[in-house]
């Protein structure tokens, strides 16, 4: 007897289809958290070993880039910081506007209680920090605000059920949101001489961006022809170039090719020519290319890009950018960095102002009525998840090279950093650890 397809149950879908957006994104987080660990580790391990000079030589060596008559010359660990971590920033600038337009931020009653929560978590840090620090040292005052969302959700992943996934979603949308509060600082406080005609060519290419996206543009390599040259306008602009990666993130398109009708019609269209061909035939290998066409005009550019461009984040850019950054030579500077004003501001702020800024943010802005936290999600475990956002590490190393000149602050802020971000980590993990597993039911 031969079964009818067209009245047979339809096939379970293997689990790997059925993953969400969310899911996926925490999943390479974690794992990229997990990677950026070991970098860290091997560059703190190269900084104090016998061959520290090496380490150093190789980051500060300058390289030459390029074409023709155009050439920009800058040290190896600057075109880390301002050429790749400008990708890592676009990125950035995709999953904010992404979680605006259908994610956690969508509405404002959904954003307002992880924004809030993130503008707390921002000004008490540099509150804490100039309380501690001499007047010398106040350019680092923004170094405690940052939250390293991959370290943050790597932990989340290791502790497991004993955290919830409102917690992992909670702390996610406020790290984006914190992302973007700190590309507003470094924007306004961390730019020194402004080169007024170098901003208004940079300018004019976010416009240029607008522009095409309203005219319909879906190529993204014009995006990215477009973009290199925004890049580089905002670098000699004086302006963080980090800056223009956001501000091109914008600007991608989130409209498809196709709407869901067309993409419906046309697809049933290619499954019945699939279903009618013969074997491995080269009508059925047509219905398949068209197929992957119709998915490829269905997905908007900014979900393509944020799905590729992601686990080179993740895996490449973040690691690569920590093994360069965070070599600091710590035997020997222990007892000098524990009682420095700099490496002090930096651990109370991460460590202490961090926490208190969140919960207490985030519990006024309930009290007040103006925002409202998911139901599932305790007080309790909401300060574990503020306290875990205490690991600053990969934004606080990136807003000290901007605050500090010279190697000496620098070194002394590297140091404040990993003992704040370590101090957060082990707290928060030994509090949530403490917290009530979360009890399952299985349907009946």
């Amino acid at each position: 007897m031969v079964n009818d397809l067209r009245t047979s149950p339809p096939p379970r879908l293997p689990i790997e289809v059925l993953i969400s957006p969310f899911v996926s994104f925490a999943k390479i987080e974690a794992a990229g958290g997990i990677v950026l660990m070991a970098s860290t580790i091997a560059a703190l391990a190269w900084a104090n070993s016998d061959w520290e000079a090496s380490y150093h030589a190789i980051w500060n060596a300058r390289a030459t880039i390029g074409l023709g008559g155009f050439a920009l010359t800058e040290s190896r660990r600057e075109w880390i910081n301002d050429g790749l971590m400008a990708v890592f920033f676009f990125l950035v600038g995709l999953e904010i506007k992404r979680e605006v337009l259908i994610g956690e931020l969508s509405s404002l009653r959904r954003a307002a209680f992880p924004l809030i929560a993130a503008i707390g978590g921002a000004i008490l840090p540099a509150l804490f920090y100039l309380a501690v620090g001499h007047r010398s040292d106040l350019k680092g005052w923004a170094i405690p605000m940052a939250t390293d969302i991959a370290f943050v959700l790597g932990v989340l992943t290791i502790l497991g059920s004993r955290v919830p996934v409102s917690l992992k979603i909670f702390v996610t949308a406020l790290a984006i949101a914190d992302d973007l509060i700190a590309v507003l600082v470094i924007a306004i406080f961390y730019t020194e001489r402004i080169h007024l005609v170098s901003l208004t060519l940079g300018l004019a290419g976010i416009v240029l961006c607008l522009g095409i996206n309203w005219l319909g543009v879906r190529k993204p390599i014009i995006y990215a022809m477009i973009g290199v040259f925004v890049w580089y306008a905002v670098l000699k602009s004086g302006v963080h170039a980090t800056v223009a990666g956001i501000l091109l993130g914008f600007t991608v398109p989130v409209r498809t090719y196709i709407d869901r009708d067309s993409f419906l019609k046309r697809s049933r269209c290619l499954l019945n020519r699939f279903e009618g061909a013969m074997g491995h035939s080269s009508e059925a290998h047509s219905a398949i290319h068209a197929m992957h066409t119709q998915l490829q005009m269905v997905e908007s550019p900014l979900h393509r890009l944020e799905r590729y461009l992601h686990p080179w984040v993740s895996f490449l850019i973040m690691p690569l950018f920590a093994f360069a950054n965070s070599g600091v030579r710590i035997l020997g500077n222990v007892a000098a960095a524990a009682r420095h004003p700099i490496s002090l501001g930096i651990i109370v702020g991460l460590s202490i102002g961090k926490p208190i800024g969140i919960w207490l943010f985030a519990r006024l802005s309930a009290r007040c009525g103006l925002a409202s936290p998911p139901a599932e999600l305790s007080w309790k475990t909401l300060f574990g998840g503020a306290w875990l956002c205490g690991l600053g590490f990969t934004m606080s190393l990136f807003i000290a090279t901007l605050a500090f000149g010279d190697e000496t602050s620098l070194s002394i802020s590297k140091i404040g950093i990993l003992a704040g971000s370590l101090v957060s980590g082990i707290c928060a993990s030994l509090f949530l650890l403490r917290q009530r597993v979360p009890q399952t039911h299985t349907p009946a």
